[in-house]
């Protein structure tokens, strides 16, 4: 079978229509990750001088449920950044990200008064983020991670009841609880 003829003009219209939009998309990934550094002093502000109840809502936790539906979590991070990362200047975290800028605040939390955070910040900037991540989990536990992969696969709910058994087996040699679980 033949390729179909090829509509230069056309082809180049939609390959360009295509880098036009992955470009917009890395900027607005580069705004973002500069944003939240004002963000996670607002989010501070809002908890400390309790100005959810401007919204008459009852809690900071309503507030985030209200504003973060999906992920309270990443509020929690963000304020943790700037709670444990005051000596770092915030253009540096801009340019490092909010995703290392967590990894990084692990590492001052944990070592306070003694954090090296010109070695660190090198750290952040100079690694991909699973490296980085790696010497973070290296700093806090003391020893090396294995390499490890989250892997997603499709089973049929009959099949649930099987693999949870089979889980059980090294769960209960490790002392933790696996769970086979259905999205």
């Amino acid at each position: 079978m033949l390729p179909p003829k090829l509509n230069r003009r056309r082809a180049l219209f939609v390959l360009g229509k295509i880098d036009k939009i992955l470009d917009w998309e890395k900027t607005k990934e580069r705004e973002r990750d500069v944003r939240f550094v004002e963000l996670w002093r607002y989010l501070c502000e809002v908890r400390t001088g309790q100005y959810w109840r401007l919204e008459s809502l009852k809690s900071f936790e309503h507030y985030l449920e209200k504003r973060f539906p999906n992920s309270r979590r990443k509020a929690y991070y963000l304020m943790a950044i700037h709670e444990n990362l005051t000596q770092v200047p915030k253009h540096a975290l801009r340019e490092v990200g909010w995703s290392k800028a967590v990894e990084l605040a692990k590492v001052a939390r944990r070592d306070r008064q003694e954090f090296d955070c010109a070695t660190w910040l090198y750290k952040a900037t100079s690694l991909p983020k699973e490296e980085f991540k790696g010497e973070v989990e290296k700093r806090l536990t003391g020893r090396e991670t294995e390499p490890w992969e989250l892997i997603y696969f499709k089973m049929y709910k009959s099949q649930l009841a099987v693999v949870e058994q089979a889980l059980e087996v090294p769960s209960s040699c490790w002392g933790r609880t696996i769970r086979a679980s259905t999205v």
